[in-house]
């Protein structure tokens, strides 16, 4: 008679799988409350102490690690030397092992005190897992119910394959790696730089293709917390892209950089239009006319709720997106019209803390730059006007997503022109006033070395400017913006986005 041990949390479809297994042959051993369940459905289960000898203790932390399991897991059934170890030992061997484990990656998001949590950190699932998996060709390891059915059907029609039982010790290793990564970070804090760089998450979409057609994609969630698009609801509309998600992510973490009503529309990861409003349509109005050429088939992400006048004005045009932390019943009728508009709703804030970027055969890791100076310094004679320096502040949240070297010139609460990605300052900054009508300052992610910038800028009207300051021919631009009558400030940080 084979033998399986069958501990889980998760008890959905369990029943069904432990009744197949049972008609198999299969002698059922389990714990805890798993026990009480199978036997509550009549399917006599031996009890895990009967098998060990010993009780389960310390309020169950210590119940299957004993070498009465994990030798009948370990022994290579192919190797005389084992079996008849395991045999002077009257030690059973096991043949399948069914376990999932502690819902740590749930309840590390809970409102639960870190010692509460502790308690949800699964030590005998995890071992008896990979011991499991280690002996992949003798023992069968099943992590996951949504694999009951496939091997329900492949032990059908045969015992189960090699190749399927090393699939399923592959996805033991992929979850025990993701859980202890989880725990890892939940020790150490989101901020840690650790030794090791551990990552956890889970997949929730696969994608059609990824940047391009001939590159495969999924997106993942965090395991650890859950942050705006791991929480999101979509709708209405065909399925996201990988550019989709990229896109509305970093649309998304522009708009909640305001606490005012903000409507950011975005082309390609760069913005081309941000505004404040008075209400939705407004924001919307003022964005959308900072660059009506480039908002075409982009997306528009709103901090707020999008009503019915929002809205009948988006469908005026094609949009890829519309994200908002909100919309009224008209506003969904009207956005559902255009059956391939994708409709977001999500209400949660950013909430990274780190930045991961791949190179080859590495990883760069980083806080997220998510501060903002306070420290800011006039340099210049001029002083900037209180309707000036709240455009400059406006305008030093945007300058932040766009690319280096970036400008955002701004007016009343409204991006007017920007322009980044380029090899030099001077680019952006010409590309940026020509694209603006009546701006009045301008923001820069980085200090000036010439100041060629500040000539142009006052060719085209610009009375403040805001930079980081710290070039060793900071002067030159200071003196130049004395000359020509314009405001300075500088903020002391720079915000590079690369």
């Amino acid at each position: 008679m084979k033998r399986v041990l069958i501990s889980v949390f998760d008890k959905e479809g369990i029943e069904d799988m432990a009744r197949f297994l049972k008609d198999k042959g299969y002698e059922i051993v389990s714990t805890g409350g798993t026990h009480r369940f199978l036997s509550e459905k009549g399917l006599a289960p031996m009890d895990i102490s009967d098998v060990t000898g010993f009780p389960e203790m310390l309020d169950g932390r210590v119940k299957t690690l004993h070498p009465k399991i994990h030798g009948g897991l370990l022994a290579l059934r192919n190797n005389a030397e084992h079996m008849a170890k395991i045999k002077e030992h009257d030690i059973t061997p096991i043949d399948m092992v069914i376990v999932n484990l502690y819902p740590f990656f749930k309840e590390v998001q809970s409102d639960k005190t870190f010692e509460e949590k502790v308690e949800f950190i699964d030590i005998g699932g995890p071992t008896m897992l990979r011991s499991a998996a280690k002996n992949y060709q003798d023992v069968a390891v099943i992590t996951d119910p949504k694999d009951y059915s496939s091997i329900q059907n492949e032990m059908d029609k045969a015992e189960l394959s090699l190749e399927t039982k090393k699939r399923l010790a592959g996805k033991v290793f992929n979850l025990t790696s993701a859980y202890d990564g989880a725990i890892s970070q939940f020790f150490l804090g989101d901020d840690a730089l650790p030794e090791y760089l551990q990552t956890s998450y889970r997949k929730r979409l696969d994608l059609r293709y990824g940047e391009n057609p001939h590159q495969r994609a999924a997106f993942y969630e965090d395991t650890r917390k859950s942050g705006a698009l791991s929480d999101f609801k979509q709708l209405n509309g065909k399925e996201l892209s990988f550019n989709n998600i990229r896109d509305m992510d970093r649309a998304w973490k522009i708009v909640n950089e305001f606490d005012e009503l903000v409507c950011c529309s975005l082309k390609h990861s760069i913005p081309c239009g941000v505004a404040t409003g008075t209400s939705a349509l407004d924001a919307y109005n003022r964005a959308y006319q900072c660059d009506p050429v480039s908002i075409f088939g982009g997306i528009v992400a709103i901090n707020g709720e999008v009503d019915g006048d929002t809205a009948r004005e988006m469908v005026k045009i094609f949009l890829e997106i519309v994200i908002a932390s909100s919309f009224t019943d008209e506003a969904l009728e009207v956005l559902k019209g255009k059956k391939n508009l994708r409709v977001i709703l999500t209400d949660k804030k950013p909430s990274d803390a780190m930045e991961l970027v791949n190179v080859d055969g590495g990883m760069l890791v980083q806080n997220c730059d998510s501060q903002f100076s306070k420290d800011f310094k006039v340099v210049t004679k001029v002083k900037p006007s209180d309707e000036d320096m709240k455009d400059l502040i406006f305008g030093q949240r945007v300058v932040k997503h766009v690319k280096s070297n970036a400008i955002v010139v701004v007016n009343n609460g409204m991006a007017k022109g920007i322009s980044g990605g380029e090899t030099n300052r001077i680019w952006p900054a010409e590309q940026a006033l020509a694209r603006a009508e009546k701006a009045t300052v301008l923001c820069s992610d980085a200090f000036f070395p010439f100041d060629d910038v500040v000539r142009t800028a006052s060719e085209a009207g610009i009375r403040a400017i805001i930079q980081p300051g710290g070039s060793m021919k900071d002067e030159d631009s200071v003196k130049a913006a004395d000359e020509l009558g314009i405001a300075m400030i500088f903020t002391g940080m720079r915000h590079f986005n690369h």
